[in-house]
């Protein structure tokens, strides 16, 4: 049997799962001025899939990078969130960035 396609799947599965809370806490504690570090993480991990000759971590690598990529969309539209209500405010942080 082969398992590579299921561990991809779940592997997959738990990093978007766990970039959701990391999105959060990232616009609640530095705001959206964080975006640059997502990108870069992103492009790494993209670059380093492309050097891996694992057929398990490449892929993962991959769906990691684009995931950090996406997650650069999803701060800002925490931000918004937080704007409406939905989400709280950090009250340490300054309210204009």
């Amino acid at each position: 049997m082969n398992y590579e396609g299921i561990i991809i799947g779940m592997g997959t599965f738990l990093l978007i799962g766990l970039l959701h809370p990391v999105v959060i806490k990232a616009e609640y504690y530095f705001g959206t001025k964080i975006w640059p570090a997502f990108l870069a993480a992103g492009i790494v991990c993209i670059v380093l899939s492309l050097f891996s000759s694992g057929r398990v971590l490449s892929p993962l690598l991959a769906v990691l990078g684009f995931s950090l990529l996406w997650s650069i969309k999803e701060l800002f539209e925490q931000k918004q969130r937080v704007e409406k209500g939905w989400f709280p405010r950090n009250p340490n942080k300054k309210i204009f960035e």
